[in-house]
């Protein structure tokens, strides 16, 4: 007689069996979040990497020093991180994972689900430390989400691996865009002194708590000006008035993906275009820090602005 048993269902043969009824193919101690389901049809409209976004605490213990949005890199690294984070005194809001080279567009995604949650004292965002990805994608994700809140909290990103050299350097760039401390860190770097870190950040900024809201988008975008290119889950704007000033810096950041033809700007191909979307998360972020206003990469996550409410 079997008095009790437990079956382990493959998250991938989730789609092949209706009538488990399985909303989200995750291992939650809970029912399915509203931002859980927003986070997961993410992962399942992009399979280039992997995102895992679990919601843990709404609420900081009176003794804590506030909810803490973590945002971590590779399973290990990510627990380790997670352990630094609360010995520093802070509660974690949420466990993210973005690892398996993820996408530029799959960690901006990540970013504006971490930061749709209210009363945050910071964004940590540490992992592995040793990820045999290039770095400077996750950078430019993280980049563009940052500005895109126009972010008021202290961010400490520890982003070890290929070219964090370069991913720092973006995250320090795009800091002097913002009100925010923005400080990136390498994997020399310990998940306790970053933790550390942070707390003093967190400190400094009086425990100022984030509060969600839409993203900004530039106002071309609404003019009869603008023009407008499909991609995958998204769309890029280009303020057509301005092209023969910002064309060269385009097609130079955007790596030829988008060009001049008689004198308007037209993307390389139709299909490899629309599929390059981490890439014009650079251009978008590159062109943002060079101050070249008229380019603008917009990516969809669907459900995230109606739970948030709406345009800022």
């Amino acid at each position: 007689v079997a008095a009790d048993c437990r079956i382990t269902i493959d998250d991938y043969a989730v789609a092949r069996h209706p009538e488990l009824k399985i909303e989200i193919a995750r291992e939650f101690d809970h029912p399915p979040t509203a931002l859980e389901h927003v986070a997961y049809a993410v992962e399942q409209n992009d399979h280039r990497g992997t995102f895992y976004f679990a919601q843990l605490a709404t609420v900081a213990p009176k003794e804590s020093k506030g909810l803490a949005g973590f945002h971590g890199a590779g399973g290990g690294g990510s627990m380790m991180s997670m352990d630094a984070i609360v010995n520093a005194g802070f509660t974690i809001a949420n466990f993210t994972d973005t690892s398996g080279n993820p996408s530029a567009s799959k960690v901006y995604r990540a970013a504006r689900i971490i930061l749709a949650q209210p009363d945050l004292v910071g964004y940590f965002g540490s992992g592995s430390g040793v990820a045999s990805q290039e770095q400077f994608w996750s950078a430019y994700g993280l980049a563009k989400a940052f500005w895109e809140l126009d972010l008021d909290i202290p961010a400490v990103i520890r982003l070890g691996g290929n070219t964090e050299d370069r991913a720092v350097d973006i995250l320090v760039r795009m800091s002097k865009l913002l009100g925010a401390r923005i400080e990136g860190y390498r994997k020399t770097d310990a998940p306790a002194t970053i933790a550390n870190r942070f707390a003093e950040l967190v400190a400094e900024s009086k425990a100022k708590k984030w509060k969600p809201h839409a993203p900004r988008t530039p106002k071309f975008i609404k003019s009869n000006a603008a023009t407008k290119f499909e991609v995958k889950n998204g769309r890029v704007w280009i303020d057509s008035a301005k092209w023969s000033q910002i064309r060269a810096a385009v097609e130079t950041h955007s790596g030829g993906l988008i060009v001049d033809r008689e004198g308007s700007p037209a993307p390389l191909s139709g299909e490899e275009f629309a599929n390059k979307d981490s890439e014009l998360v650079a251009c978008d972020v590159e062109c943002r820090l060079a101050e070249i206003d008229g380019f603008f990469l917009e990516l969809d996550i669907p459900g995230l602005d109606k739970l948030i409410g709406g345009a800022r």
